[in-house]
């Protein structure tokens, strides 16, 4: 049974920073695409980053680059999420997903890949 267990979350204020783990198990983690994306209420789903494990390459959404750098340890089996510079319009819950294929990132749209976790709210104050 694949799981993706996410944490990390909380409540910071602008401008603080939170990093985010996502643990995959039951999952050749070995070149697969680990993704993250954001749900805000009222909102539609925000593709926020993508990780490549088999060559560490790495996607990221225009509104959060230079902000946000994820990262992967494969002997862990776990990506992460380095979130800097946070702004109130980053306020969603985040969730991570998981393909068995190292290219799918490089086609976007990271909230369909084929597995996905349970969320961690991360809100922003302002």
């Amino acid at each position: 049974e694949v799981q993706l267990q996410a944490s990390g979350g909380g409540l910071v204020q602008a401008g603080g920073s939170l990093i985010l783990s996502c643990k995959v198990s039951g999952f050749t983690f070995a070149d697969s695409s680990i993704g993250w994306f954001r749900q805000a209420p009222g909102k539609e789903r925000e593709g926020v980053a993508c990780f490549c494990t088999s060559d560490s390459r790495t996607y990221y959404a225009d509104s959060v680059k230079g902000r946000f750098t994820i990262s992967g340890d494969n002997a862990l089996n776990t990506v992460f999420l380095q979130m800097n510079n946070l702004k109130s319009e980053d306020t969603a819950v985040y969730y991570c997903t998981a393909e068995g294929d190292p290219t799918r990132c490089s086609w976007g749209r990271w909230y369909e890949l084929d597995f996905r976790g349970e969320g961690t709210q991360v809100t922003v104050s302002s």
